[in-house]
């Protein structure tokens, strides 16, 4: 599976959406550009943690989208999601092991790190690994109404994708519109 496969599923859920930085963001934007979507723009491995303050913070579902890279970067979030994390939280990192924005250098993933079971022995219940986009779908599906963690096995790559034509603030501000808007 790709990484823009998997970004192209969690595109079609329903709910917010936090994407970490580079290329998936880039290919995020390229797939489904929305106003309920948070693009990351600098802050590596911190979309977990904005996620779940988010998803504390209101009741619609969010989702949130992490490169294993990027997680390796604060794994100590995983700790603090299992703690604190309410019902309408997921995270889904993609593990394509390989910092694929900044030349596809293997990650630790590659090797001896299980991110999954890295997820469960920080407590979270509901950790899932999936290799195809039926399998992520299902999972989504399965589990649209707790928190989870699914981990998304992905081919190293990034798509042929343009630049994120939005400012920061611009970002920012339709983003907290979508936030406070009633469902």
């Amino acid at each position: 599976m790709k990484r823009i496969d998997i970004i192209r599923e969690i595109a079609r859920c329903n709910g917010l959406i936090v994407c970490n930085l580079g290329y998936p963001g880039r290919e995020l934007f390229s797939v489904c550009d929305r106003s309920d979507t948070f693009y990351m723009m600098g802050s590596m491995g911190l979309a977990g943690s904005i996620g779940l303050g988010l998803s504390l913070s209101q009741e619609k579902r969010t989702y949130v989208i992490e490169g294993d890279g990027a997680l390796l970067m604060n794994p100590g979030s995983l700790v603090t999601i299992a703690h604190h994390a309410p019902e309408n939280f997921c995270l889904v990192v993609i593990d394509n092991c390989a910092y694929g924005s900044t030349g596809n250098q293997q990650t630790y993933t590659a090797g001896k790190t299980d991110l999954a079971a890295l997820a469960r022995a920080a407590g979270n219940d509901v950790v899932t690994r999936v290799s195809t986009t039926a399998e992520l779908r299902n999972t989504i599906e399965c589990y649209s109404d707790t928190k989870a963690i699914i981990i998304a096995d992905a081919e190293p790559g990034n798509e042929p994708v343009g630049t994120i034509t939005l400012k920061a603030v611009e970002i920012a501000q339709r983003f907290m519109k979508a936030v406070h808007a009633k469902e």
